[in-house]
């Protein structure tokens, strides 16, 4: 019996991609785009523009790009917009971040020049060690979100943009829980009118974007979107919501290691990791408060993936360390240094020590990009809520309630590919095989 396709809206017309947070990975994305659809750079790193999947079976040798499989938006039908805390446009952003060489900034400069931040929402409690300059002013919270609001209208109308998403690029806020507040819409709403201050920042970015029709992805390990009441107006709205925490750098290693060690059944004694950086990110997540938020989403991955209450004699009580270091010469150049003590048959003990010097920004750029069309993708295959199948771009994947997290990055990539494949009505693979040898 033939499978029928999801129902998906072309991806006509201009795509607007709004941005909390002009800074190193806003700046670096925009300027990556410009830099591809210059050809420039091939994309590198994204799996919407280089990324292959596979259809039917390997003898079929049906192998077509991603971006030639789905409708996707096209990358020069992309009009960004911004806010931040300052005043600086795209150029002068992306200057200050020091990630890309003065060739490579100078080649799309006039198209940096003309992104010039709305005023940020910002409350410095959540964000301390930043000083915003270029900030709304408001009654209450909900007076705030509804300038956004507003200027998520202006932004639609002024470049006539047919669609919009909205990505969470900003800074790391402080470790903030689940509260009574964030447990359906309607105390939500209500705590925004009080200006309860268990909501943050970026939670009213989310609210703002959600009412206003735009799908929401969160790129930080903030709680944000993944409460009852913003997931619950993500359903009313038919939107879908995604995050949280860009998987780049160290974790992106964890995710890589530790389902090699697991499927090997070596054991783990305890890992040890430590970063030095020295962008805004490095000086954010300096303040204990912020650096609470990181730890938790860092921290997570090796529980979900080695699942010690499974293998007890492998991995239970293993000793696991987190820690990262402002060092301001490193700019956004960061190191991760992790040392991993293992073990292995009859318990001889082992190492693996692994230095990634990677720079964070050019690691996250293609992920910005990736949710971006996936989420425009998903809103017009009309599916609403929280995104599981974009775990790949995240540390801390949400997920429904009831679920615990897939953190494996190669389990996370055929979750992703047999969506698509579902839109698509393609069979998902499952790589059995036994069909080539009966």
């Amino acid at each position: 019996m033939e499978k029928k396709k999801t129902p998906i809206q072309p991806a006509s017309g201009k795509l607007g991609v709004l941005i909390p947070g002009l800074g190193a990975v806003g700046t670096t994305f925009i300027a990556g785009v410009e830099s591809v659809i210059q050809k420039q750079y091939l994309a590198y790193g994204s799996l919407t523009q280089m990324g292959t999947i596979r259809l039917g079976k390997r003898t079929d040798n049906r192998i077509p790009k991603i971006r030639d499989f789905v409708p996707l938006a096209s990358l020069e039908n992309l009009e960004f917009g911004a806010w931040d805390v300052f005043e600086d446009n795209g150029y002068e952003a992306a200057k200050n971040a020091g990630v890309l060489k003065e060739e490579d900034l100078n080649r799309v400069r006039d198209r940096l020049e003309s992104i010039r931040p709305m005023k940020a929402v910002f409350d410095q409690r959540y964000v301390k060690r930043l000083n915003g300059v270029w900030i709304k002013k408001g009654k209450s919270k909900m007076d705030l979100a509804h300038q956004l609001m507003d200027d998520i209208q202006s932004f639609s109308s002024d470049y006539h943009v047919d669609r919009l998403v909205m990505i969470w690029c900003a800074s790391t806020e402080i470790f903030i829980e689940q509260e009574d507040v964030h447990q359906d819409l309607e105390r939500f709403e209500k705590g925004l009118k009080n200006n309860d201050p268990s909501i943050s920042n970026s939670m009213i970015y989310a609210y703002a974007a959600l009412k206003s029709g735009v799908p929401f992805a969160n790129g930080a390990p903030n709680l944000t979107v993944d409460i009852p009441a913003l997931v619950q107006l993500s359903k009313e709205q038919g939107l879908p919501i995604a995050g949280k925490d860009f998987k780049t750098g160290q974790t992106l290693m964890k995710t890589i290691l530790a389902p090699g060690l697991k499927a090997r059944l070596l054991g783990l004694h305890g890992w040890f990791s430590t970063n030095i950086l020295g962008n805004r990110d490095g000086e954010v997540l300096d303040d204990p408060e912020s650096f609470k938020t990181k730890e938790e989403s860092k921290l997570s991955v090796l529980e979900y993936i080695l699942q010690p209450q499974l293998y007890p004699e492998l991995y239970d009580h293993f000793y696991h360390k987190v820690r990262i270091n402002y060092y301001p010469p490193r700019r956004d150049n960061k190191e991760g240094w992790d040392n991993l003590d293992i073990f292995g048959w009859m318990g001889y003990p082992m190492q693996i020590k692994v230095d990634f010097l990677c720079r964070d920004s050019i690691l996250a750029a293609p992920i910005v990009l990736d949710l971006v069309l996936f989420l425009d993708l998903a809103t017009r295959a009309g599916m609403a809520g929280i995104q599981e199948w974009l775990s790949f771009y995240f540390k801390s994947p949400m997920t429904a309630p009831e679920l615990y997290p897939e953190h494996d990055l190669f389990i996370q990539l055929m979750k992703l590919k047999n969506t698509l494949r579902h839109l698509q009505g393609e069979d998902p693979i499952t790589h059995l095989g036994l069909e080539y040898y009966d």
